[in-house]
């Protein structure tokens, strides 16, 4: 016979769930199960950057981040997120007005970019040889249209 175990339940669940400490970035988050957790600016987070917390994860689900036994407020931001299928079929119908935008985008005329050579007024010479250009071979190259 096992003799009986006189523990609260809520201590119960503290002590049967999962525990982790996780470091707490300077902008107060940290990773858990591919999830970004960001805690809630206030006083007691406030001093956390830095420092290491504790994460409990119960086996109902249930998540809680706690520093020197005080549970603290946080938001998750699911790195795993997916668009689901009725998003992609109402979306379909914005083709047509994307086309009329990429159209107009295209009509603009694109400015020329000067490098600063040319700002500076720079003209290109013919710096090749001039006994070069004689040759037969070198004269049908340059007359070549690209």
């Amino acid at each position: 016979m096992h003799r009986p175990l006189y523990v609260p339940a809520s201590r119960l669940n503290d002590i049967l769930c999962h525990r982790e400490q996780r470091y707490v970035g300077d902008q107060l988050t940290l990773s858990y199960d591919r999830k970004q957790i960001i805690l809630e600016q206030n006083d007691a987070s406030s001093e956390l950057g830095g420092k290491y917390v504790d994460l409990y994860d119960f086996p109902d689900g249930r998540l809680e981040v706690r520093s020197k036994g005080r549970v603290l407020p946080y938001r998750v931001f699911n790195k795993d997120q997916r668009v689901s299928h009725t998003a992609i079929v109402e979306n379909k119908r914005l083709g047509h007005a994307l086309s009329i935008i990429k159209a107009q985008q295209d009509l603009k005329c694109a400015p020329k970019v000067m490098t600063n050579s040319e700002k500076g007024g720079y003209q290109k010479r013919n710096t090749k040889p001039e006994y070069l250009m004689n040759l037969p071979s070198i004269r049908k190259a340059v007359e070549m249209p690209v």
